[in-house]
């Protein structure tokens, strides 16, 4: 089966020829861009991760394509170091912490596709289309680009009937790290810490799902998220926070 992945969506300064940005804004971007993958890559290798998966789920991260994977906005960190150099691609939104994201993810090996729940969904969701048909993986943060935190949106739903590829929702505990003061929480593994990933079964939505099977789909996901997050940090003794 083909892998060739889609045209990356542009950075969202370059889009329509103008600049959407501030010079200053611009060289943050540049700062985070170079500094924030030595970063992960730096904890990263010092880690050990650990995974399980429910019946009917994957089990080896090197064997997880095509696929669909919905997961929360505050495990990126720990997701960008498990999930990299696969060419997955990510739906990351036109925001300016969307700007941050997309340009750390592409240089550890992932394909950026803009676009929102507000903004640019469906033109991000066509791009995930043509690579998930193509063999390849797409990935959620499914309560981003600012929450409510731990509520799914539908994207990776509507993006399964699509393409008849199923929807595997995963989660990532880290037994030591340092959470930060964002609507998010986003978590940052202490180095030499445990990272737990539970994979949720597949969810299959059929291509003819109607509006009620779509919602009761969506729900699925949903339930699968909050079962697997409860189930990974369990492992350490914590509770979802």
């Amino acid at each position: 089966m083909s892998t060739r992945a889609p045209v990356e969506a542009p950075l969202a300064e370059e889009q329509d020829g103008q600049c959407r940005f501030t010079l200053g804004q611009r060289i943050q971007f540049k700062l985070v861009e170079w500094i924030a993958p030595l970063l992960i890559r730096a904890i990263g290798v010092t880690l050990r991760v650990d995974m399980s998966a429910e019946e009917g789920s994957f089990t080896n991260v090197d064997d997880i394509l095509p696929g669909i994977y919905p997961f929360w906005h505050r495990c990126v960190f720990s997701a960008a170091w498990v999930f990299r150099n696969r060419g997955f691609g990510v739906l990351t939104s036109l925001s300016r912490d969307g700007e941050f994201i997309a340009r750390v993810i592409r240089r550890l090996g992932f394909v950026p596709l803009r676009g929102s729940s507000s903004r640019g969904g469906w033109r991000g969701l066509l791009q995930m289309q043509e690579l998930v048909k193509a063999g390849g993986g797409a990935a959620f943060t499914i309560d981003g680009p600012r929450g409510p935190r731990y509520v799914a949106k539908r994207g990776p739903v509507l993006l399964a009937r699509m393409t008849g590829v199923p929807i595997t929702a995963f989660y990532l505990a880290v037994e030591r790290g340092w959470v930060l003061k964002t609507w998010d929480a986003t978590t940052i593994p202490q180095p030499f810490s445990r990272v737990y990933l539970r994979a949720a079964r597949h969810i299959v939505v059929p291509a003819d799902a109607d509006e009620a099977a779509l919602e009761q789909c969506h729900a699925e996901m949903q339930a699968a998220l909050e079962r697997v997050t409860a189930f990974a940090e369990a492992q350490y003794g914590h509770t979802p926070n």
